[in-house]
């Protein structure tokens, strides 16, 4: 497995519609507004208003999120649901965020950090299904195993 240093020099991976640090923050934040349209310099639709309304509530955002060092991203919306985990690093810590919604809802307002250790999300690539959803599409078991350096398998016990 790689260590904490050679993880945090790569780039970031971001999967399943996530392109950016916006994007996440935009639907954790429920301000759904994604990288192209926040980096626009013309409104992407008729409402100038509401388009830049929505540029401030990501600046606002992007200042209160400035030490989150997104590292690994994906959210699989298939089947009318949505699934998320984040990995991400804070002042020398590692967090994960996960959050989850039916048709009805979004990711908004479930932003809550758990510190987690790179052997026990090891054990939970190795052992077990983490990362594998055939239902709502968010599946990142084998990205995120090639992310953090993970190449022996103890197969879902």
């Amino acid at each position: 497995m790689k260590t904490i240093d050679e993880i945090l020099s790569q780039e970031p991976i971001y999967l399943h519609g996530w392109n950016h640090k916006v994007d996440v923050i935009g639907d954790f934040e429920d301000i759904f507004m994604d990288y192209d349209e926040y980096m626009g310099q013309t409104p992407p639709y008729a409402n100038e208003s509401s388009w830049l309304e929505l540029k401030n509530k990501m600046d606002e955002a992007l200042e209160d999120y400035k030490n989150v060092n997104i590292l690994f991203a994906s959210y699989g919306q298939d089947n009318y649901l949505g699934d998320a985990f984040v990995l991400f690093e804070e002042n020398g810590k590692l967090y994960e965020v996960n959050g989850g919604h039916c048709s009805c809802y979004g990711l908004e307002g479930q932003w809550d950090p758990e510190e987690v250790l790179l052997d026990e999300l090891k054990r939970r690539l190795t052992v077990g299904s983490f990362g594998s959803d055939d239902w709502s599409g968010n599946n990142f078991r084998e990205e995120l195993r090639e992310f953090l350096g993970i190449e022996d398998v103890e197969e879902f016990k």
